[in-house]
């Protein structure tokens, strides 16, 4: 009963030196937005942007619009590749170069490079990604989703995808993929 009640007492304490440093990191011009624990809203929020990037490469090459410059901005705002993060990315349709642990790799795969198995998955196009979230783990500094997401190209035809997409929150605040498995489902 003691130990509780000596914990209960400095419990206070440890909050407000945890918010005098919050406050002097925001000071110094850091987004107390980084340090702030990951929502599974913000996990959905973050599949749907994806989803809406992924769509606005292939309209950009298919109006003829700066496609790459499109994919980079893409890349920069949801892969961890530029937070000094180590980044696990297996595309779906990846076989002879089976993991991008590159923003060049990730590049190659979104918009293709000529000589390499890499035609473009993004410039397809797709003019819808809908997910189905199987589950999602938050673990205050990380989250985890695994599911199916759909694909659905210019004539509405959709394409299932199964994925696994790790987050961390980024430098900037906004969480950034660390992990992104996807394949197509067994037999398909």
């Amino acid at each position: 009963m003691k130990k509780s009640a000596i914990f209960l007492a400095t419990a206070p304490l440890s909050l407000a030196a945890c918010s005098s440093e919050t406050a002097s990191t925001d000071a110094v011009g850091g987004s107390s937005n980084a340090a702030a624990p990951i929502t599974a809203e913000e996990v959905t929020a973050a599949q749907t942007a994806w989803g809406e990037g992924i769509v606005t490469i292939g309209k950009a090459f298919s109006e003829e619009e700066d496609f790459r410059a499109a994919a980079d901005e893409h890349i920069k705002k949801f892969y961890a590749y530029g937070d000094g993060a180590t980044v696990l990315f297996k595309p779906t349709l990846a076989a002879e170069k089976q993991f991008r642990g590159t923003f060049d790799g990730a590049m190659s795969y979104f918009v293709g490079t000529e000589g390499s198995e890499d035609k473009g998955f993004a410039i397809k196009p797709w003019t819808a990604v809908r997910w189905e979230n199987e589950g999602t783990i938050v673990d205050s500094d990380s989250a985890m989703a695994m599911g199916n997401y759909f694909f659905t190209d210019t004539d509405g035809n959709e394409t299932k995808v199964e994925y696994s997409f790790g987050y961390v929150r980024g430098d900037d605040g906004e969480l950034k993929i660390n992990l992104h498995h996807s394949s197509v489902p067994f037999g398909g």
